[in-house]
């Protein structure tokens, strides 16, 4: 026979494994999954933390992602890169650090691909301009498709490297030199 007590206790553990176990039930799978890449160029580390969308048939790039607005490329926190030491981005100046990274697609002519230095953010609101370390024009490119967006390497060489950010069709590839300098 259970005492008072006993039963009392069994039934408060219950009632506690049920509401615990209720959010992780209801929450699921998260629409977008966390991905991450980290790659050596020269002596600069480079990291990337982004959130990746999944396309699941949708048209994207001048309906989901409008042209002409700033779109943070990823989901949920906005894209994080880090560089170890400074580095040109197309051929420009970016010092070491941490930065959330934005585009502006536009449906003709190069992309603007921006460096924030508001970078523990979530992907809206545009944290804005006043935080902007960088920003550069890039030419999109034609790609495979790739339904989940993916931010990867396809080229490093020595002290060059390109970053490449793909979803759908599209590719906008950002070339970056980390100038080759032993660390001191």
């Amino acid at each position: 026979m259970i005492s008072g007590f006993a039963y009392f206790r069994a039934a408060a553990a219950g009632v506690l494994v049920a509401i615990s176990a209720a959010p992780a039930q209801a929450q699921g799978y998260p629409f977008s999954e966390r991905g991450g890449v980290t790659q050596m160029v020269a002596f600069t580390e480079i990291s990337v933390a982004y959130g990746r969308p999944a396309a699941r048939g949708r048209a994207l790039f001048g309906a989901l992602v409008p042209w002409d607005s700033v779109w943070h490329p990823g989901a949920d926190s906005a894209t994080r890169v880090r560089f170890s030491r400074d580095v040109l981005i197309e051929g420009r100046p970016l010092r070491a650090g941490e930065y959330s990274l934005w585009l502006i697609p536009h449906e003709a002519g190069p992309w603007t691909v921006i460096f924030s230095s508001a970078a523990h953010v979530f992907h809206k609101p545009y944290p804005g301009a006043r935080f902007d370390v960088l920003r550069v024009d890039v030419t999109p490119e034609q790609a495979s498709q790739m339904d989940s967006f993916a931010i990867y390497f396809p080229m490093v060489l020595r002290d060059e490297a390109v970053l490449r950010l793909h979803w759908g069709t599209t590719a906008v590839p950002l070339r970056i030199k980390a100038p080759f300098r032993p660390p001191s």
